[in-house]
């Protein structure tokens, strides 16, 4: 038998594990310097390799490992309404995952590069008080981003605008969304195993790629709190819209 080590990694060619290697490592690190981004911008750029189901299932896996490392974090700065969302997300993700299983692979992609377009304008919206929103926007933001979970990964749109758009601690909106997106990647990985679509390749890759998240997370975690806020955002805004675009590029 040929000895082809990156030929057949769990069943993807050279290319698609070269393209997930790149787009995970720089993904970390914005996810590192923000405490959001990693899905926005990974699965566009990998849904582009493998199929949507497969992308969202192994960003769902790399970021509830993620999360699990930094749980102290979580519950040492993160604001009690995280608790709420997470919980909503778990029950919104595996309806988004069923849509996202009965959606054609083309416009699936489409559509998850539209998503991620949305966040950008999201984190460039001005800046609101530092009060809670209420129990109706709370729950929509909760729904919203489980079924944005299941079928995108993506539960940042409706999450990054509700902490970063509000006049609050900058390590408090971090924690917040850390710990959400934790609960989503764990409601997500659940999603998938019950609904039968999660393969052990996917685990496989994912499990390989881990080391280099928890690289790119490192250093962006470097970089937090050294820049202003206006050039953060800005920064982090500008990444995203890139990401989007690209892949917006890719399919026309």
């Amino acid at each position: 038998m040929p000895n082809r080590p990156l030929e057949d990694l769990a069943g993807f060619s050279a290319a698609q594990v070269a393209l997930a290697v790149a787009a995970t490592l720089g993904a970390a690190f914005i996810r590192g310097l923000t405490g959001f981004g990693f899905g926005i911008l990974l699965v566009p750029v990998l849904a582009l390799a493998l199929t949507p189901v497969e992308a969202v299932l192994a960003i769902n896996i790399m970021a509830g490992l993620l999360a699990l490392t930094e749980i102290r974090l979580i519950l040492r700065e993160a604001e009690r309404s995280a608790l709420t969302i997470g919980a909503l997300v778990v029950l919104a993700t595996a309806p988004g995952l069923m849509l996202l299983d009965a959606t054609p692979p083309d416009l699936a992609r489409l559509l998850i590069a539209l998503i991620a377009l949305s966040a950008f304008a999201a984190v460039l919206a001005p800046k609101r008080g530092p009060e809670q929103p209420g129990v109706v926007t709370t729950a929509a933001v909760g729904v919203s981003a489980g079924l944005l979970t299941g079928f995108a990964a993506m539960p940042g749109p409706p999450v990054v605008p509700y902490y970063v758009g509000r006049a609050i601690p900058r390590m408090t909106a971090k924690a917040s969304m850390i710990g959400i997106f934790g609960l989503a990647a764990m409601a997500g990985i659940g999603s998938g195993t019950a609904l039968g679509v999660l393969e052990w390749r996917i685990v496989v890759l994912s499990l390989a790629l881990f080391p280099l998240v928890l690289l790119g997370n490192w250093v962006g975690s470097l970089a937090f709190g050294k820049v202003e806020d206006a050039v953060w955002r800005t920064c982090v805004g500008a990444v995203l819209g890139a990401a989007a675009i690209a892949a917006l590029v890719r399919l026309v």
